[in-house]
């Protein structure tokens, strides 16, 4: 999971870049589900995250450093003011 902090006012805007954006995870093996997570609000900030699952942690990383990759996360121009940090990288294995 990548979890970001966008700012006020910026949510529907943000959600739109993930909707029309080509993630070209559908070709890429062992990628499972995707989701996009909406979170708390505060006053600062709406939480959200981006969520996939893999078949495992081997072909996770494979992506992470392949040309699909890079085609997906270089479409993700948001406004100026739309993120307050950068994305913060969660991961996690299965245990039950």
């Amino acid at each position: 999971m990548n979890r970001f902090r966008i700012a006020l006012g910026f949510e529907t805007g943000f959600e739109d870049l993930w909707r029309k954006r080509d993630s070209y995870l559908s070709d890429v093996d062992g990628f499972q589900e995707f989701h996009l997570l909406r979170g708390l609000t505060t006053d600062e900030c709406t939480l959200f995250a981006s969520h996939t699952v893999w078949e495992t942690k081997e072909q996770f990383e494979t992506w992470t450093h392949s040309d699909a990759f890079r085609q997906a996360h270089g479409q993700a121009k948001a406004p100026p003011g739309t993120y307050l940090g950068h994305p913060e990288f969660e991961g996690f294995d299965v245990v039950l």
